[in-house]
């Protein structure tokens, strides 16, 4: 993992919950954790990693993820057995 998805990593995990991180840049972290990503229907995005899918709904017009989706995708990630910590 490199730095860049060190970063996103720490953004979705830190607390109080953020409202700046691009929803773009999280797509790519989990490109980089080996996710397969599928458009759905509209701004559905369903992920598939580790055995665990989920369905986001793409952000727009904004870039940037809301507080909620982002909670979502910090679940997404533990449930996937994303230990944040050891990449920190």
């Amino acid at each position: 993992m490199h730095k860049k998805q060190q970063k996103i990593i720490h953004q979705i995990f830190e607390d109080p919950v953020r409202s700046d991180v691009k929803w773009n840049d999280i797509e790519k972290l989990l490109l980089g954790l080996g996710a397969e990503i599928s458009e759905g229907k509209g701004s559905r995005v369903r992920i598939f990693l580790n055995g665990v899918r989920a369905v986001f709904h793409r952000p727009h017009p904004e870039k940037e993820c809301d507080k909620g989706a982002l909670k979502s995708m910090r679940r997404f990630l533990q449930e996937a057995g994303m230990d944040y910590h050891a990449e920190l």
